[in-house]
């Protein structure tokens, strides 16, 4: 059995991603995830990421170094890294969903939260759990951008 952890950062853009940016960006990852064993989701909403990695703690670690250097991203901050049981992601080497304001206000238990106007960067443990809890319940599955190849019926 493989020593397995989750890593979930926020971070903020220094300039909005287009769709064609965001396409550029996934090919990127899932490329490099696939090749480095790591598999997991990105959420994009206003200029802000929500991303989990899975993986080898010293894969995740390396990587995860390497896109805090990334002169793309401001303000990128580890919410969660933690020890894991089985990937939630497995079946992805990114799965993607381009998520609206409204998309998070109306998520229970956090719906005052992006109703105030709060981002991903004012995340806290407790809060990004239950985001990430919603989003492996099925929420945005119809939004999910993956390759063919990845995609997993649920």
């Amino acid at each position: 059995m493989l020593n397995l952890i989750h890593l979930i950062y926020v971070s903020t853009a220094i300039q909005e991603f287009s769709a064609e940016d965001l396409l550029q960006l996934l090919d990127q990852a899932r490329t490099k995830n696939a090749r480095l064993g790591l598999t997991g989701m990105l959420l994009y909403t206003e200029n802000n990421f929500f991303q989990v990695l899975e993986g080898e703690p010293a894969v995740v670690d390396e990587l995860f170094q390497t896109i805090s250097q990334d002169e793309r991203h401001m303000k990128t901050v580890t919410i969660i890294r933690e020890p894991i049981a089985k990937r939630s992601f497995g079946e992805w080497t990114m799965g993607f969903a381009a998520v609206t304001s409204a998309d998070l206000q109306d998520i229970t238990g956090l719906n005052d939260f992006f109703g105030e106007g709060s981002s991903f960067a004012q995340l806290n443990a407790g809060r990004a759990k239950k985001l990430l809890n919603a989003f492996k319940e099925g929420r945005w599955r119809s939004k999910l951008n993956v390759p063919t190849q990845e995609l997993v019926t649920q």
